[in-house]
């Protein structure tokens, strides 16, 4: 088969690195990609949203499958494109529809979909600029902190966690009369906010059945102790202990089957991941977000723990039947520690010479925000690599992560030494 994954940060490395692997695969693409992933295909210089020049290139290599790794395409109807296109329409795109991507496209959506299959999750009411004034005395009746979530596609920057009145009333007037978010701020849910611990749980599903991959705990402030700004993520750890047989039963009975039916009923032909982020209050969980894709950094971990063929996996979702398929899993413990260059989450250094990935012993470096020019690997981006390791046990996996991440130089790097401590 010849396979183009679109994307060009970890979670798309990782995919490149596990399908290479595959003798299943003739040929692999991925566009636009990054430094790293040449060592596992091709890298094509097309945008992930360049639908015209996808069909050209799909084409024109005889590619068999495509593999949507991030949101826009996905939420933009990449998946539409191919079924509406007569030379296109019998080449797998594995990752939903339009009406699929939803999930993630639309909070309001996503949060009306729980409400009406009777998913547990935090209580919500959105608002619009027409609304308004309900939404700012809607807060004064709210407990504190209390969260506010742009609808739409906001980079990752959409959810907001306001510890005042004053505080979240000025956010939601910034959101829907500033459009601080811009059009994704247009409809802002305010949402009760929930304590306990986070767990991310991924789901492969053909339309008809399921699977459940390995689960992922990631870590999203910048500072150590979770302490700091949000980020895209700085590390991440599989399995995680408190996901048990019981949570996870509690999990796929409450969330993972109603989700699942309820596409159906919806009559959403779902094909690809889903990221159910969600949130243990006291041994119950509660899903805090759809996504409707992997997660990064958690596909680096995840990905490492599957010893399945990965190519086999998504013909089977291709093929509608993941119901007969056999996921095999490592029970090691996957470690993943992400170096992001100077000044990220907020305006980073780029184009810095990167040295020492040879130095890394026991753990794979998987690019993410990196570009090559002259021979040179260069930073290109706020989370630059991500060193991820398989090892017998927790507390060696994480050891072994965050003493590679310290074998990698490049100016100002940055990295947490902390990453999945807090389960030991």
């Amino acid at each position: 088969m010849n396979i183009l994954i679109l994307g060009s940060g970890g979670r798309e490395s990782t995919f490149a690195w596990k399908i290479s692997q595959s003798p299943l695969c003739e040929k692999l693409f991925i566009a636009p990609g990054n430094a790293g992933t040449l060592q596992y295909g091709k890298n094509v210089n097309i945008k992930v949203t360049d639908f015209e020049a996808i069909k050209a290139f799909v084409l024109q290599n005889a590619v068999n499958l495509v593999l949507v790794g991030p949101e826009e395409p996905l939420v933009k109807g990449i998946h539409d494109y191919f079924l509406a296109d007569e030379d296109l329409k019998n080449i797998p795109v594995i990752g939903p529809k339009k009406d699929g991507a939803q999930l993630e496209g639309s909070k309001d959506f996503s949060k009306n979909f729980m409400e009406k299959y009777k998913i547990p999750t935090a209580a919500s009411h959105t608002f619009t600029i027409d609304t308004l004034k309900e939404g700012l005395t809607y807060l004064k009746h709210h407990p504190l902190p209390v969260v506010l979530k742009a609808d739409g596609l906001a980079a990752g920057k959409g959810v907001l966690i306001c510890s005042t009145l004053e505080e979240a009333q000025t956010e939601l007037k910034l959101m829907l009369e500033d459009a601080k978010f811009g059009e994704a701020s247009s409809k802002v849910v305010i949402e009760e906010f929930l304590t306990g611990i986070e767990l991310s749980v991924f789901v492969l599903s053909d339309g008809k059945d399921y699977i459940i991959l390995p689960e992922a705990k990631d870590y999203k402030r910048i500072g150590e102790g979770d302490t700091g700004l949000n980020t895209g993520g700085m590390g991440s750890v599989s399995p995680v202990p408190f996901a048990d047989v019981t949570f996870m039963k509690k999990v796929e009975d409450r969330i993972v089957i109603p989700t699942v039916n309820g596409l159906k009923a919806e009559n959403i032909d779902y094909k690809g991941f889903i990221f159910i982020g969600l949130m243990n209050v006291n041994g119950e969980p509660y899903v805090i977000e759809y996504n409707c894709r992997m997660g990064d950094p958690e596909t680096e971990s995840v990905f490492l723990r599957i010893d399945s063929d990965v190519v086999e996996m998504l013909q089977a979702v291709a093929e509608e039947r993941i119901a007969g398929y056999e996921l095999k899993t490592s029970p090691k413990t996957a470690a993943t520690v992400v170096v992001v260059a100077g000044g990220y989450p907020g305006e980073y250094l780029k184009g810095k010479i990167i040295t020492g990935i040879e130095n890394v012993e026991k753990s794979i470096v998987f690019h993410a925000g990196t570009e090559l020019e002259n021979g040179l690997v260069k930073t290109n981006g706020g989370r630059v690599l991500t060193v991820s390791t398989l090892q017998d046990d927790i507390f060696t996996a994480l050891q072994q992560a965050t003493a590679d991440a310290g074998r990698i130089y490049f100016d100002a790097a940055n990295f947490r030494k902390d990453i999945g401590f807090d389960l030991i």
